[in-house]
């Protein structure tokens, strides 16, 4: 089966997450993916192919015979789709030999429109995968668990020499819960690589420093024929504290490695409000920094309004994975060797996000991002192409001979 047959298979199965559950896997839709895994798994002739009691996938292909001594490398992809657009019943199109220009998504009146994606040009001359315009199309990361079951299937039928071959499927990364319950012992890899990222070619190993922040404010209503010097309207209060953060500091106005911070949510009225912020920085201290700023503001309100008028509660979701990348600096640099041998540019952006990824580096495996060839994910213009996918895959088939020939 080709890597393109099992991405149209993939994304017909419902796998949205959810971010209101306590559960794991936060939707029960992911198990039907999981399982499908684990049974494609078996039946290509994987060992200890084995799904957890928490929805995760794993399984190992041995070394074959002299190539004990390799690394053993993992590659792990997330089986969840984001919850922030519809992901049931996706309807793909193909478009062969795509000539670069707009593209009609079906009848729902959106249009992917290059004034929007400048990069479409790029693609011209390829066979473009696009949404009907009314779901997200599930390239992220459905694209990542065909290219690693391609690789699984590649491996094995063809009995290409490799050393021990580590695969995940997490569920639940798009509600950041993707690395919570990973065994990193029993997945046994020395080193990995999520698949779940960009364009084919990217590689990457530095993201945001993140943290979630909820400010919650209690007001005082009275009659307002009466309330001056006495009411305190939350709701108004609610709009002096997003006044004390830096205007040009949001996602709107910001990019590469430059940090935010992003106003989710607001609601609220007279007697209460609550606004939801995420706070993302690569450099460390600029993150703490950022903390800061939101606590000197909650600090003024207090003082102004009385104590306790002003709840801020920050809580750290992921690190900066490069501080513990550099050390195995050399993962990287394979990475870039083989993306230039399938005739690629190696291209490095900072990560303007996360990925389990990063949690699993600071949980002891390394663990380094690959692209899967898509764009614009989480919505309806999301896109990939098949020439993406197939290259996605050969980069990560020669990652598997590149660490072998290094042992």
């Amino acid at each position: 089966m080709t890597v393109t047959e099992r991405f149209l298979q993939y994304i017909k199965i419902h796998t949205k997450s959810d971010d209101d559950s306590t559960a794991t896997p936060s939707s029960s839709c992911q198990w039907d993916l999981a399982r499908i895994l684990a049974d494609e798994l078996t039946a290509l002739g994987a060992s200890d192919v084995c799904l957890s009691d928490k929805g995760y996938v794993y399984a190992t292909i041995p070394a074959t015979p002299g190539e004990e001594n390799v690394p053993a490398l993992g590659f792990i992809a997330h089986m969840d789709t984001s919850p922030d657009f519809a992901g049931e019943e996706v309807n793909p199109q193909m478009i062969e030999h795509y000539d670069g220009s707009d593209v009609t998504l079906g009848e729902s009146g959106r249009v992917l429109r290059v004034a929007d994606f400048p990069h479409l040009p790029t693609l011209a001359g390829r066979t473009l995968i696009t949404t009907d315009g009314t779901t997200l199309l599930g390239a992220d990361d459905k694209a990542g668990v065909a290219e690693i079951m391609t690789l699984v299937e590649t491996l094995i039928k063809e009995g290409r020499p490799h050393g021990k071959i580590c695969i995940g499927f997490t569920p639940d990364e798009e509600v950041g819960h993707g690395a919570d319950h990973f065994d990193v012992t029993g997945f046994g890899a020395d080193y990995a690589y999520t698949v779940d990222g960009g364009e084919a070619g990217d590689i990457e190993w530095e993201n945001f420093n993140a943290a979630a922040a909820v400010v919650e404010i209690e007001g005082f209503n009275v009659h307002p024929g009466s309330a001056k010097n006495t009411m305190i309207n939350a709701a108004l209060v609610a709009t002096e504290f997003a006044a004390m953060l830096p205007a040009a500091e949001t996602p709107r106005h910001t990019d590469g490695y430059e940090g935010f911070f992003h106003l989710c949510n607001i609601e609220g009225g007279v007697e209460k409000a609550k606004l939801v912020y995420i706070i993302r920085d690569h450099s460390a201290t600029r993150f703490d920094s950022r903390k800061e700023t939101m606590a000197q503001a909650a600090k003024i309100l207090n003082e102004r309004y009385g104590d306790g008028t002003i709840k801020l509660t920050v809580t750290d979701s992921y690190r900066n994975m490069k501080e513990m990348i550099l050390p195995c600096e050399f993962i990287i640099d394979y990475a870039k060797n083989v993306i230039r041998r399938v005739g690629l540019t190696p291209v490095e952006p900072p990560i303007r996000g996360g990925t389990d990824g990063a949690r699993l580096s600071f949980m002891g495996l390394p663990c380094p991002n690959l692209g899967t060839g898509g764009y614009a994910f989480h919505g309806p213009y999301e896109h990939t192409t098949v020439e993406g996918l197939e290259n996605a895959t050969r980069i990560l088939l020669e990652i598997v001979e590149e660490f072998r020939k290094n042992k």
